[in-house]
């Protein structure tokens, strides 16, 4: 047995020898092309502030505020509650109680992935994801939504905040564990993604492994 080892561990070492001419260019280039888009990504967040800019508001803390102008316009643009029932898809109020059903396994397994995190990634030498970072309650300050407008605003912002909330818990999760890509090319993937191991790529597995964890430690 010890012996099929040894011969299939030389067998993988010749293979990776033999590849280890062209596999360093490779991964300068995804790594040129990992930077290139970090800088697109924070070129596009300073156009998107820019762009937000151009609408008049002040960040107070966790409040929003408005200049008083902008205020009364946007006052004027609310519609009335039983105009907005009657005129808005009033079909989506059959809806209703099945959406809001889902606040139950919501909080359930938020109590679950942030009690995992508090109690594990403490052992685990992982930095914990900030909640705030992701969950994030601002539109109750927009006046042209009247409240169940807001009360809508309110359920998808929590919904939404806490799946990327989640996502970024498993991620860090999956990289301490298993930094490793799929085979097959996936439709979408979390943000540590790019950066993990080829599929079948096992020279110095367990030694990357340590430097993708070591990273975590670091917030990387």
């Amino acid at each position: 047995m010890y012996k099929d080892r040894d011969r299939d561990e030389a067998r993988l070492h010749t293979i990776n020898r033999v590849k280890a001419g062209k596999k360093p260019v490779v991964n300068e280039r995804i790594s040129q092309l990992l930077a290139q888009i970090t800088v697109l990504e924070d070129e596009l967040r300073a156009a998107l502030n820019e762009q937000q800019s151009t609408i008049v508001f002040q960040i107070q803390g966790k409040r929003i505020k408005f200049e008083q102008s902008i205020k009364e316009a946007h006052q004027r643009l609310k519609t009335n509650f039983f105009r907005w029932l009657v005129v808005n898809r009033p079909q989506n109020l059959i809806t209703g109680p099945i959406i809001y059903a889902m606040i139950v396994p919501l909080l359930i397994t938020d109590f679950c992935i942030s009690l995992y995190q508090v109690t594990c990634f403490p052992i685990y030498g992982i930095q914990k994801v900030r909640r705030s970072d992701y969950i994030v309650f601002d539109r109750k300050y927009l006046n042209y939504l009247n409240f169940i407008e807001k009360f809508h605003c309110t359920y998808c912002e929590y919904a939404n905040g806490l799946i990327a909330y989640m996502r970024e818990i498993i991620a860090r999760t999956e990289q301490y564990f298993c930094p490793i890509k799929h085979a097959r090319k996936l439709l979408d993937t979390h943000s540590r993604y790019a950066r993990f191991m080829e599929y079948g790529d096992a020279q110095d597995y367990h030694a990357k492994l340590e430097e993708y964890r070591r990273a975590l430690e670091k917030g990387k």
